[in-house]
């Protein structure tokens, strides 16, 4: 048999994908592979869990558009299938007179985006936040909180419903593509498509080598390290409490995280990983440091951020320092309070010249697209990236 769609990647944005292709063509034969034995087993599984709302995007750019209609979608997914979600909002904090200045930007970027935000001065952050303490702050009403593998599995279910096969356990060995179709080893059979699309997250510049393609990037992993609060401050906040983002930096900080669940997380930080998916501290891998040891572009971007990288990597293993990143607008939280929790490990593509890759990329042969960098917030924006993949593959982008 030779499906019309073969996607590998059982994250969000694979289903996505799937889920959209079957939309376009009902009656399609499609299959998902996915090399874990449940869906939603890496970044999608490991994230905080925020429906974002775009504050952050520049005005007009690709990634705004797409968070402010994936944050609806996602919305109106959730109310479709009975997921839970809840619209807590998101209130952005400044603690000193740079992030004050820092903040003015990201009010104007907001405003022009179209959300709907609120400016506060010091007074009004502490009447709706007592125990966050700031010069002032920017409240989000539209940012919300799920549990994205619950949105994963419904999604697998919309597939399954649509004719489309969603197969676990099916780590992929070989890609080769011919005029006609390409191939695919998973799961000791082989497997014939008339499009492929990758969505490999951790592994998609492996998955694009395995095809045959050229690539001038490299996956490097970042840690983001989360503490949880015990279960007697779930109350602690009303909101989801965020930093406001030194734009020098390529990650927001940590941040106060209200969970679907009830609990609160601390996190993340941004260290660098020494295994694409080991997630207990002090994993390491010997194969993911020799590979990306031997880029040249990691080491550019290591040298050019060593100081924020240092900082991290002490905090990592100090949770003090941590803590001290925490205390700046929460000041009545103590060390016995960081509790463990799961990292998440993200999929930072790397250029050979150092830069780091904020936006999409994209690898496309006559037969295959390979999504080698979806940038955060992936997840949010996940249903319409999958229709934009979707286009892409079918030759309408």
């Amino acid at each position: 048999m030779t499906y019309d769609f073969c996607v590998i990647g059982g994250g969000i944005v694979g289903l996505a994908t799937a889920m959209r292709l079957l939309e376009l063509h009902p009656g399609a034969s499609l299959v998902l592979l996915e090399k874990e034995q449940r869906l939603a087993a890496h970044q999608t599984g490991h994230n905080s869990g925020v429906i974002h709302a775009g504050v952050y995007y520049a005005p007009g750019s690709l990634k705004a558009d797409l968070c402010k209609r994936g944050a609806q979608a996602t919305k109106d997914f959730c109310d479709a299938h009975g997921i839970a979600y809840e619209v807590c909002g998101k209130l952005l904090v400044a603690s000193n007179a740079l992030e004050m200045e820092r903040m003015e930007a990201l009010h104007k970027r907001a405003l022009t985006n179209g959300l709907n935000i609120v400016r506060l001065d010091a007074d009004e952050l502490h009447r709706r936040e007592p125990n966050i303490v700031g010069e002032g702050g920017l409240f989000v009403d539209s940012t919300g909180i799920v549990d994205y593998r619950q949105v994963c599995e419904a999604m697998a279910r919309v597939i399954a419903d649509a004719g489309g096969e969603v197969l676990l356990g099916q780590r992929v060995e070989a890609i080769q593509e011919t005029g006609e179709q390409v191939l695919v080893e998973a799961g000791g059979r082989t497997l014939a498509a008339r499009r492929l699309v990758v969505c490999g997250g951790l592994q998609s510049d492996r998955l694009a080598r395995m095809a045959g393609l050229q690539i001038e990037h490299q996956i490097v992993p970042f840690r983001g390290e989360y503490y949880r609060l015990p279960a007697a401050k779930n109350g602690i906040v009303k909101h989801l409490i965020y930093p406001i983002p030194d734009p020098e930096l390529p990650f927001l900080g940590i941040h106060l995280t209200r969970m679907i669940d009830g609990g609160v997380t601390v996190g993340p930080n941004a260290v660098l990983g020494f295994a694409r998916e080991g997630y207990p501290k002090f994993s390491a891998s010997l194969r993911d440091m020799a590979e990306y040891g031997r880029f040249p572009g990691f080491w550019r971007t290591i040298f050019e951020n060593l100081g924020s990288g240092l900082t991290e990597m002490k905090n990592s293993v100090f949770k003090r320092g941590y803590l001290e990143q925490c205390r700046k607008y929460c000041p009545s939280l103590q060390l016995e309070d960081l509790q463990p929790c799961e990292a998440g490990i993200r999929a930072q593509a790397v250029m050979r010249d150092g830069t780091l890759v904020h936006d999409f990329l994209f690898v496309q042969s006559p037969r295959m697209l390979h999504v080698c960098n979806a940038p955060s917030p992936a997840a949010t924006s996940a249903i319409p990236i999958g229709q934009m993949i979707a286009d892409k593959i079918l030759g309408n982008a």
